[in-house]
């Protein structure tokens, strides 16, 4: 998961202190150092953990502690400490022997590793798939791309409804087994309209919503409900070319990249925490409907990019941008 992401039960903000820098010890992942009382015959689990904090001497330390206590093997680990900021983010993948409780006791134990370095963290098993909900207007190549990319097994996610102000999408859709919610937009409407959707987002479920080319403006109370799990996909290489036929605007300028910028929703407009951008070369050659189908290219696949990142706890929202540990 994403740790700047609204919080739940499973996402701590913990108290203050300090802490070591260097690598992960390699006991951390030597099966010889697992506890006596360990399970050596049990399946192991495997986890993702993130976290971030401010940066202080121990983090990795105590991290790697708390892996050898519980027998863990790590898989991959990546790391960033911010010089300007003073802040420093972890993404540990590791395999635990593991039970039915496994991710519960481990939840449990690391919420008293992370009070001494205020730490955001989030632990989920590496099978956890992520609800997700997509929004939608007329443009489906997104959507398209993204009911294909999850039946295909791609992404890490369950697609468990598609709301759009449209109902050109909805066969689609069905083909896919997945609730259509047509949910009209005007601006008499407006606020009734949003009221509807955080229905439909609580009813499903929804962890995530995307907004797979969906041509409504949020309110800035929307954006504030659903703030750190909204991504959108902007049609140009923000902060370039905003606002309708931003392709036209891009032929009109003789630009050599068409590009597509996925992005957290935020009350300002198309401005929100960067997570992926997709460029793509072009010339003089290519009329405006060239430049736009190429464009369908480059959003469909910044947005498959941006949401498997988040999904995958890769993505971490620090100010106005994001630190992503790929």
């Amino acid at each position: 998961m994403v740790s700047s992401a609204s919080p739940d039960s499973r996402t701590v903000r913990a108290g203050h202190a300090p802490s070591t820098e260097g690598g992960l010890p390699a006991s951390a992942a030597s099966p010889a150092h697992w506890p006596a009382e360990a399970d050596s015959g049990a399946a192991p689990v495997e986890h993702v953990l993130t976290l971030d904090c401010p940066e202080a001497p121990g983090i990795v330390l105590a991290v790697s502690r708390f892996l050898v206590e519980h027998g863990s093997d790590i898989i991959d680990n990546q790391q960033f400490g911010d010089r300007r900021d003073g802040h420093f983010f972890m993404r540990v993948r590791f395999a635990t022997p593991g039970s039915e409780n496994t991710t519960e006791a481990l939840r449990r134990d690391f919420a008293t590793v992370a009070p001494a370095f205020a730490m955001r963290w989030h632990l989920e098993p590496v099978s956890a798939r992520r609800r997700v909900l997509v929004m939608v207007s007329r443009y489906g190549h997104c959507l398209n791309d993204l009911l294909f990319r999850t039946r295909s097994g791609d992404l890490p996610i369950d697609v468990v409804a598609v709301v759009s102000n449209h109902r050109d999408h909805e066969a689609l859709v069905a083909w896919h087994d997945i609730p259509f919610f047509h949910v009209p937009v005007t601006a008499a409407t407006k606020h009734e309209a949003e009221g509807r959707l955080l229905e439909i987002v609580d009813s499903c479920g929804a962890e995530l919503v995307v907004l797979a080319r969906y041509m409504q403006v949020l309110s800035d109370d929307l954006c504030t409900r659903l703030a750190g799990r909204t991504i959108n996909i902007h049609h140009s290489f923000l902060p370039s070319f905003k606002g309708a036929k931003p392709y036209h605007q891009a032929h009109d300028r003789g630009v050599k990249l068409v590009g597509a910028t996925a992005h957290y929703v935020t009350a300002d407009l198309d401005e929100g925490p960067i997570i992926a951008q997709e460029v793509i070369h072009v010339d003089h050659s290519h009329t405006p409907d060239d430049l736009a189908a190429i464009g369908r290219d480059a959003e469909s696949a910044a947005l498959a990019r941006a949401v498997r990142w988040h999904c995958e706890g890769r993505v971490f929202v620090q100010g106005r941008r994001t630190v992503i540990l790929r």
